[in-house]
């Protein structure tokens, strides 16, 4: 079937829409008519470096439009969310921890099923697409199973695309992997949407410090108004202040930068025994701590898709958000897919918190 997709042509350019070619789901496989896509830092990472042509995109949210013979559990019409994807039979699989499946880079990032092939072509060539088990970057996709994600009829599918991948691992890294005890402290670097979905996860764990560390200052009042008890502003001055809100230290720290340096700060700052998360792809290929850092207790927490299994966290997300308590709805703004360039503008100038696209 003719699709319009956004597709990358080569590392760096702007994304344009054409005409795609779209394969009907294998048995194993999804079609899925897109409702809203999101767009994630990870996209503009790797539209810096991908060789094109190729589709991205990661946040998707739509409605199924056909089931491959081999597919439970979804039918025709189920609102759905998009997620990664898994192998499903590997150890990390099969004890309930598909964000480090043993071939989740092959799977998610290779831009091809894992036969070689691609579902999408451009001009009768295949290119790559399958991005993160889907490259919603369109209007339509086609997603293994094992990507998808049944959700409420109720479900707002115009917000619920984040949930699958900057909402549900900012938010799985605290409630999920590092889980605070009620009464912790925390300190959270980066309030883009994974560090507010983290800092709203934090509030509602009962954290009674949860000091979010930006240079924005429009996040830090974003990420006040959904539970951070500090705002502390980034760069030099950091580790004072932190020590001035937490003079022994943090129980729990969480990195959503990638940066080497804001990462040593993050650690720095723990208590004996604290422990840190790391969170996404930033631009520090290497870390490097002092070896106190680490020696009394500390540890270092790499995360995943917030350590989630999706079809089971993505719709308890949002079931909290409905219900008020993961009230991540402030950071998102919506753009037609047609105005793709100005939504990733935007987000590349901080001037939205979470940019959706609308089909």
């Amino acid at each position: 079937m003719r699709v319009t997709a956004a597709v990358l042509d080569r590392p760096g350019e702007p994304f344009a829409l054409r005409d795609v070619e779209l394969a009907p789901p294998r048995p194993d496989e999804v079609l899925v008519r897109l409702t809203a896509v999101g767009i994630c830092a990870t996209d503009l990472e790797f539209a810096t470096f991908t060789e094109g042509p190729a589709v991205l995109g990661h946040e998707g949210a739509g409605t199924v439009e056909a089931v491959g013979d081999r597919v439970a559990g979804l039918a025709p019409g189920d609102p759905v969310v998009l997620s990664f994807t898994s192998c499903g039979g590997c150890r990390p699989c099969l004890t309930g921890s598909p964000a480090y499946c043993l071939s989740f880079d092959a799977l998610n990032f290779s831009g091809r099923r894992p036969d070689g092939s691609s579902a999408v072509s451009l001009d009768g060539t295949e290119i790559d697409a399958h991005f993160l088990g889907q490259s919603s970057f369109a209007d339509h996709v086609v997603a293994p199973a094992r990507a998808v994600v049944p959700v409420g009829k109720d479900a707002d599918l115009a917000l619920a695309g984040p949930f699958g991948c900057g909402f549900q691992t900012g938010a799985g890294g605290v409630l999920n992997v590092l889980r605070p005890a009620p009464g912790s402290s925390i300190a959270i670097f980066g309030a883009g949407a994974v560090g507010v979905a983290a800092i709203a996860a934090a509030a509602l764990s009962g954290c009674s410090t949860v000091a979010a560390v930006d240079l924005n200052p429009e996040r830090l009042a974003t990420a006040r108004a959904l539970g951070a008890t500090h705002g502390v502003t980034g760069g030099g001055g950091a580790a004072e202040e932190l020590r001035s809100i937490a003079p022994d230290g943090f129980d729990f720290a969480l990195d959503t930068t990638g940066r080497a340096d804001v990462l040593r700060t993050a650690v720095e700052a723990l208590a004996p025994l604290g422990r840190c998360g790391v969170i996404g792809v930033g631009p520090s290929e290497e870390m490097s701590f002092d070896w106190r850092s680490v020696l009394n207790g500390r540890t270092i927490t790499g995360i995943i898709g917030g350590g989630a299994v999706p079809q089971v966290f993505v719709p308890e997300l949002l079931r909290l958000n409905a219900a008020g308590r993961f009230p991540v709805d402030g950071i998102v703004t919506r753009f037609p897919f047609e105005e793709i360039g100005a939504a990733v503008a935007a987000v590349k100038g901080g001037a939205v918190g979470k940019a959706v696209l609308t089909f």
